[in-house]
């Protein structure tokens, strides 16, 4: 069985054979063009031989022996060289029959001129020494041209194995461009074409496996992609249609559930809610008709509150059900959504109100907050109907979203009862501590006049009636100053022009001359806490102008290290300690109410020599002392 090469191990081999060529090319080259640049050298060399023989003869004739031996050893070493070469320069003499033959020929000449001068004590005349030196240069030129043949081979050498290297890149250039097209354009071409044909959507699409090289084995895994991506389109199509369904079904449940939220917060009242939940869970739930009814605190019955497409024979017969005489009036103990079928055989009496309207399901929610029974929805279907899951959820949510919408309305009535009830009895001790007690002068010197009219006492009348009409106005700038409290606003973060328009109302009123001294920087306050604080000082200015009979009144207000509010008048002064902490006479009562309700402390100071000190401190807020303390190093 014929086994077929994989595509690595092919261009494995190719790589393989062009490194070697390309070493071996390479090599060759080094070496020829190593062998030329010794040539080259030798070449030199030799001429310089011929420079040294030259200088010999004419050293022969002008200068010393010494300088004459010098020059001898000189050219031995250059022989020497040529002949042995040096690989560091490199020098060598591309050795052939003729350039060795030619090599022993210059060096025999060389040994037998050596000795003819040895030979010749002196020396021989110019000419025949110039004649016999150009002899021995023939010789060497003979050696340079050997040499300069040898070189021009290997040069022509050279150019011919560059040629065949020109011609063997070309072809090896050649079966590259189609062994790659062949083993791996041509693959990656199809491969390409099915990828492009399945981003269009052709999904079927699959590759013929024509070799079991690597690209048969990717071609083999590209149709096992395409049918496993095939496969989960499919799927995941499916999916997708499910998950859809499901998202639309519970957007419609989270739409149900915001309507019936907004319904909770905007309903003013329990039958606006009721009448708005039952059309929102009949649609929800999809029923026929939907009914709520409402549950005592007792749980002994339900009575009807609203209903949505009920009929009304059926909603006149059962607008009030008595606990446990039908299966809508669910007892705590047995309260729980339940799916009824209702009979429809002739002699069967369950639920028969709702059989004889045409009814053939109902379905009991109950609405229970605190694990108990506050309400209870019906659903009727004219049809057999079944709950899913899904369904009993929504409805159970919905079901606790109306028990806390209930409650919120209970609460919200409770807290409406509780704020009226807070103001009536502030009104009460206000007219209590100023109205009522001029109202109850007022019937003391009315009794006083009669008695005086009776015993036609002229001066006791003119003074009954004095008093009257003194009382009179006390009453009506009480009165007065009731309203002024009521509709005191701060309309500036800074509290400091409100105390001063207080304290100019109270000399318009009194005639009593007043001062107010601001000292230290702080925090302003809140507009709540300002309007309690000025209802403190007005109240203690009331006192002042009804028991003080003081000639001069001082507000000394200090902001740091906090609020600090004292009212001082030089009047009679009282003893604190005979007004109990919770008598409501003299706004005392009201005034450590107000006190109260900010945190604040309230302090009565009167000493013995007279006067009277009302002081009202605040406690220090959290960012209060940094904020001051930098304003008042700043200053």
């Amino acid at each position: 069985m014929r086994k077929s090469f994989t595509l690595s191990a092919k261009l494995l081999a190719m790589g393989t054979a062009a490194l070697l060529v390309a070493l071996a090319s390479i090599g060759f080259t080094l070496w020829v063009t190593w062998q030329l640049e010794g040539g080259a050298a030798a070449v030199n060399e030799a001429g310089r031989l011929r420079m040294n023989m030259l200088r010999m003869i004419l050293a022969q004739q002008n200068e010393s022996p010494q300088e004459l031996a010098r020059l001898r050893q000189r050219f031995d070493a250059g022989l020497e060289m040529l002949r042995n070469g040096d690989p560091n320069r490199p020098l060598f003499v591309p050795w052939n029959d003729e350039t060795r033959a030619q090599f022993e020929k210059v060096r025999a000449q060389w040994l037998v001129i050596q000795r003819e001068w040895q030979a010749l004590s002196p020396p021989v005349n110019g000419a025949a020494a110039v004649a016999r030196g150009d002899a021995f240069v023939s010789e060497i030129d003979g050696l340079v041209q050997a040499i300069e043949t040898r070189i021009m081979r290997w040069t022509a050498t050279l150019y011919l194995f560059n040629m065949f290297l020109v011609a063997l890149t070309i072809g090896a250039a050649v079966i590259f461009m189609v062994l790659s097209y062949l083993l791996v354009l041509h693959p990656v071409t199809r491969l390409q074409h099915a990828l492009a044909a399945m981003r269009q959507g052709r999904l079927s699409t699959r590759l013929e496996v024509e070799t079991d090289d690597e690209f048969g084995q990717l071609t083999a895994g590209f149709n096992l992609m395409a049918h496993a991506l095939q496969a989960s389109h499919d799927d995941l199509e499916r999916k997708v249609r499910e998950k859809t369904a499901d998202v639309e079904e519970q957007n419609q449940r989270l739409a149900v559930l915001y309507a019936v939220s907004a319904l909770g917060a905007e309903a003013d009242n329990l039958e606006e809610l009721a009448q708005g939940f039952v059309q929102q869970i009949r649609r929800a739930a999809g029923a026929d008709a939907a009914a709520l009814r409402w549950a005592d605190a007792a749980n002994e019955g339900y009575v009807l509150l609203a209903a949505d497409n009920l009929p009304p024979a059926l909603a006149e017969r059962e607008r009030c059900l008595k606990t446990g005489a039908c299966e809508c009036g669910q007892t705590q103990a047995q309260a729980r959504m339940r799916v009824i079928p209702i009979l429809q055989s002739p002699g069967a009496m369950a639920l028969p109100h709702c059989r004889e309207a045409g009814f053939q399901t109902v379905v009991v929610v109950p609405v229970q907050l605190h694990q108990r029974p506050v309400a209870e929805v019906t659903l009727l279907y004219r049809r057999a109907h079944e709950l899913s899951q899904d369904t009993r959820n929504l409805l159970s949510t919905m079901a606790q979203h109306l028990a806390n919408a209930m409650e919120s309305l209970r609460a919200s009535a409770l807290e409406r009862e509780a704020a009226v009830s807070q103001e009536r009895s502030l009104i009460a001790r206000e007219l209590h501590d100023s109205i009522a007690q001029s109202l109850a002068f007022l019937k003391i010197q009315t009794q006083l006049l009669r008695d005086a009219i009776a015993k036609d006492n002229r001066a006791a009348r003119e003074r009954s009636m004095n008093e009257l009409d003194a009382g009179v106005h006390e009453c009506l700038a009480d009165v007065r100053e009731l309203l002024v409290h009521f509709r005191t606003r701060p309309l500036d973060e800074d509290i400091e022009e409100a105390l001063r328009a207080t304290l100019s109302k109270f000399e318009h009123q009194t005639h009593i001359p007043t001062t107010l001294t601001m000292t230290g920087q702080g925090l302003p306050l809140a507009p709540d806490v300002q309007i309690q604080v000025l209802h403190v000082v007005q109240e203690a200015l009331s006192n002042v102008r009804k028991h003080a009979g003081a000639k001069s009144v001082a507000l000394r207000v200090q902001r740091h290290p906090h609020w600090r509010f004292e009212v001082w008048d030089d009047g009679r002064g009282f003893d604190p300690r005979s007004v109990p902490p919770d008598s409501l006479h003299v706004g005392l009562g009201i005034m450590r109410e107000r006190a109260q309700r900010i945190g604040a402390t309230l302090r009565l100071d009167s000493p013995p020599e007279g006067g009277t000190c009302v002081s009202l401190e605040l406690p220090p807020t959290q960012l209060e002392d940094q904020p001051v303390a930098a304003t008042q190093a700043t200053a």
